[in-house]
C-alpha cells in the first residue's frame, strides 16, 4: 500500500525558511516521479517542482531559485528546503507520486495518483 506522509509546515515571517519532508512507504521512489504541489482555498493545486526517476528537476518559476527538491533513495523520502519565503507561498502543500513508473513528470496534477495528507505553511508580512 503506498503511503506519504508529510512534516515540516508551520508559520514563518517573510524572508525565513522552512523545511519539508515526505515519508513515502509501499513502492521504491527512485522508480517514480515525485513532487510537491500546493493549494490555497478557492484555487485549483498548482505544480511546486518535480523530480524525475533520473533526478532531472522541474520546478514552477514563482520558486526558482528559492525553494530546493532533494530526494533520498536509500530512505525513501523527499524534502523541500524552501527559502526567501513569501507570504504567496502561503498554501497547505502536499508530497506526490506519479501515476506509474513511466507517465510524464511534470508540474502537472493529473499525472500523479498518490497524495499525502498535506501540510500547512503559512507566511506572514
Amino acid at each position: 500500500q503506498v503511503q506519504l506522509v508529510e512534516s515540516g509546515g508551520g508559520s514563518v515571517q517573510a524572508g525565513g525558511s522552512l523545511r519539508l519532508s515526505c515519508a513515502g512507504s509501499g513502492f521504491v521512489a527512485s522508480s517514480f516521479c515525485t513532487g510537491w504541489f500546493r493549494q490555497v482555498p478557492g484555487k485549483e493545486r498548482e505544480g511546486v517542482v518535480v523530480i524525475g526517476r533520473d533526478g532531472t528537476t522541474t520546478y514552477a518559476d514563482s520558486v526558482k531559485g528559492r525553494f530546493t527538491i532533494s530526494r533520498d533513495n536509500a530512505k525513501g523520502t523527499l524534502s523541500l528546503q524552501m527559502d526567501s519565503l513569501k507570504p504567496e507561498d502561503t498554501a497547505v502543500y502536499y508530497c506526490a507520486r506519479g501515476v506509474s513508473r513511466w507517465s510524464t513528470c511534470a508540474l502537472l496534477s493529473g499525472s500523479f495518483s498518490h497524495w499525502g495528507q498535506g501540510t500547512q505553511v503559512t507566511v506572514s508580512s
